[in-house]
């Protein structure tokens, strides 16, 4: 059961990091779609992950 939870917080987290990301950045028009892959790498690999999909979408757009 605890384990159910952490995962469910962590998946939380990762989604409420990326929609925060989303609302600050829609004014440069920036964004990073939250769907499962963005999520998923947010939740393997945390912070780092997601600074990764910064940067990526960075040079990629």
């Amino acid at each position: 059961m605890k384990l159910l939870f952490k995962i469910i917080k962590k998946v939380s987290v990762s989604i409420g990091l990326l929609y925060s990301y989303n609302i600050f950045m829609s004014q440069y028009n920036i964004p990073i779609p939250i769907n499962i892959y963005t999520i998923a790498i947010t939740y393997v690999l945390g912070i780092p992950g997601f600074i990764g999909l910064i940067l990526f979408y960075l040079i990629n757009f």
